[in-house]
């Protein structure tokens, strides 16, 4: 199909689209343990019969207590090529909901161009987009066509790796689509082309055997909790750079910066409030480590005694750059924590999960076909090659079992959908060239052949 039968097509398919992506946000898909997983059984359901009114081949498949994954098929004409398209139906949690801008997180609203709700871009967009590129082309659809949406990737894709062992026949492709990262800017469409690595581990410390009254014992006692503060602030240095020893730190490799004040009003930064680390920002975010606390185990301001806890447990994010490994950034991160105990308190460091970094080959004819369709669809806005601060380590997992395989890392959201937060947004304009470009990338992988 020409570009403008292609944007007419789309034009024609992109109400439905909407309404549908609507649907599947208002199913609370969270895969995290505590949460009905009975939403993430309906969400694969949903996400099967859509795939299955577009003529597809659907299985819903799963391995032990891992999540359900949908994988949907169509067969290659001859001659042509056969393209993964990949997203995920699970979400993140909401949070709390007082901290949303509307009544329920999972009723999509739309507010100034944009659709509001969780999961609406990360990434049930993925999924529509893969959608609309399937109901544009109709049934001229020019390559063969495999459709694999996973059902736990916001908790780590405990069993990815047997997934993809166990259906590497049915998920062989000479490209991958991977619909799951962001744009460069409102306007402005990029590929992702590396990712940082993250090691999610658990720290507690112990100070006392039992809880005793801060009055008679403080000031001699060391309470858990301070100790745990004292600790976790030893993973950054006076300048905010990560503290810990023998982590990569490379340059992102790009001639441009992403400006102060741009970061800042994306990030949200409050006035005031100094940015940390040292290098570009692009370095600090794509390229070098950083360290998070995500949250303590301690009792709540309001409800807590006069009394010396004993023990206090705290979540770590470390986001490791190119060049290291997930095994061995968790053990410099243990060593650093367990080396650097306060008072000699009892310190314990457990392995949440984690996930290699990722670096991809941005040349090829695969990439000149996804330059050229997002070209088209921006209206000649020039694509980048940007990376991400997140991690998608399944990719790593992509490469090892299909090594000849174009991989293509795609943007769904931009800097201000404020995925995993309050408020995740879809910028509805931006999501209808990217459901027009991965059309069109369908297109002019077929005219490149096999």
């Amino acid at each position: 199909m020409t570009l403008p039968e292609l944007r007419a097509a789309l034009d024609a398919v992109l109400p439905g689209v909407r309404k549908d992506l609507e649907d599947l946000a208002r199913i609370p898909s969270v895969a995290f343990p505590g949460f009905d997983h009975g939403h993430v059984q309906r969400s694969a359901d949903a996400t099967a019969a859509l795939l299955r009114a577009e003529g597809m081949e659907v299985e819903i498949v799963q391995v032990g207590e891992g999540q359900p994954a949908v994988i949907g098929r169509i067969p290659a004409p001859p001659g042509a090529p056969t393209v993964l398209l990949y997203a995920h139906h699970d979400v993140q949690p909401a949070g709390d909901p007082s901290s949303w801008d509307q009544d329920d997180p999972f009723e999509p609203v739309e507010r100034d161009g944009r659709l509001y709700g969780r999961g609406v871009a990360d990434d049930k967009a993925g999924i529509m987009a893969h959608v609309a590129a399937l109901r544009a082309h109709g049934s001229r659809l020019p390559v063969g066509v495999t459709v694999f949406v996973e059902g736990e990737e916001e908790y780590g894709s405990a069993t990815f790796d047997e997934l993809i062992e166990l259906h590497k026949d049915k998920l062989a492709a000479d490209v991958i689509v991977i619909a799951d990262s962001a744009n460069w800017a409102v306007g402005a469409p990029a590929l992702t082309t590396s990712l940082r690595g993250i090691v999610n581990a658990f720290v507690e410390v112990s100070t006392l055997s039992h809880a005793v009254h801060s009055g008679m014992f403080g000031g001699a006692s060391p309470d858990a909790l301070t100790a745990l503060c004292r600790l976790l602030a030893t993973l950054h240095d006076e300048n905010g750079d990560v503290a810990i020893e023998g982590l990569s730190r490379t340059s992102a490799g790009v001639p441009d910066d992403y400006p102060s004040d741009r970061f800042r009003s994306e990030a949200g930064v409050l006035d005031g409030v100094d940015l940390i680390g040292s290098d570009r920002i692009v370095d600090r975010i794509w390229t070098k480590p950083s360290a998070t606390v995500l949250g303590i185990d301690a009792p709540g301001a309001e409800e807590s005694a006069n009394a010396l806890q004993p023990s206090a447990r705290a979540k770590v994010s470390i986001r490791i750059g190119p060049g290291d490994r997930q095994e061995g950034a968790f053990e410099l991160l243990k060593k650093h924590l367990e080396s650097r105990a306060p008072w000699g308190a009892q310190v314990r460091v457990t392995l949440d999960h984690s996930g290699n970094p990722c670096v991809i080959d941005p040349s090829g004819p695969g990439y000149e076909a996804a330059r050229d369709a997002l070209r088209a669809a921006w209206d000649g806005a020039e694509p980048v090659n940007i990376g991400i601060g997140g991690s998608i380590p399944f990719i790593a997992t992509f490469q090892a079992a299909f090594p000849e395989a174009t991989i293509l890392v795609t943007g769904i959201e931009d800097p201000d959908s404020r995925a995993h937060g309050p408020n995740e947004s879809l910028h509805l304009a931006e999501f209808a060239k990217a459901c027009l470009a991965e059309a069109l990338l369908l297109s002019n992988l077929a005219a490149g052949g096999k």
